[in-house]
């Protein structure tokens, strides 16, 4: 829990730091000289998303090329969840039938009980939700995968037996745009939350997708 506070806060101060033009780009940044025209510029290179490889709810490999040149929502769930996921679920659902036929608009949620969250169980899982899995990809993978993934981004996901279901995780949604920047992190059990996702992705999709 202290992780996650830490990255809010972290967030808060990238927040505070940007353009109240744009929505932030989280995470490190690079900045690279290289030689323009006989001059020295600085280029900055943003945090980005990297290449992953998982298995959906329809035993089908989910890479990063499915996701290329998408906006899309990330978060990490498991299906056995006691607490916060079906909260998580009914606002994902929220961004899923708003933007349904989006071609520009993909979900991916990764579950973190590797050994019990089968391809065959995030189907049946699927199948509750009344989801099109070419739409919304509920994936598995290995361990160190999934987990190494959550850091990149930027949510706090572990193993916990002293929490109930025997994990502990954030609620967080996170925005990425079509160049695999991180540009939001948002709380998915707060609805007015979700609001605010849903109106950003508004406005990213009208200055990346026009």
């Amino acid at each position: 829990m202290r992780y996650w506070l830490l990255l809010i806060s972290v967030a808060l101060l990238i927040i505070g730091c940007e353009s109240k033009e744009e929505l932030p780009i989280f995470g490190h940044r690079d900045y690279v000289k290289k030689e323009v025209n006989g001059k020295t510029v600085v280029d900055t290179v943003f945090h980005t998303i990297p290449a992953f490889n998982f298995v959906n709810q329809d035993s089908m490999p989910v890479t990063e090329a499915l996701f290329k040149d998408k906006l899309y929502i990330s978060d990490f769930f498991f299906t056995s969840c006691p607490t916060i996921c079906p909260k998580v679920k009914a606002q994902m659902l929220r961004i899923y039938e708003k933007y349904e036929d989006n071609p520009n608009v993909l979900l991916i949620s990764h579950s973190i009980d590797t050994k019990y969250d089968t391809p065959e169980r995030l189907h049946k899982f699927a199948s509750k939700l009344d989801i099109d899995s070419k739409r919304w990809h509920l994936v598995t993978g290995k361990k160190e995968d999934i987990y190494g993934m959550a850091k990149e981004y930027f949510i706090a996901a572990a193993e916990d037996p002293n929490s109930p279901g025997g994990y502990t995780h954030s609620g967080g949604l996170v925005l990425v745009d079509k160049r695999k920047h991180v540009r939001g992190v948002y709380d998915g059990t707060e609805p007015d939350q979700v609001t605010q996702l849903l109106k950003d992705m508004d406005r990213v999709l009208a200055k990346q997708f026009q």
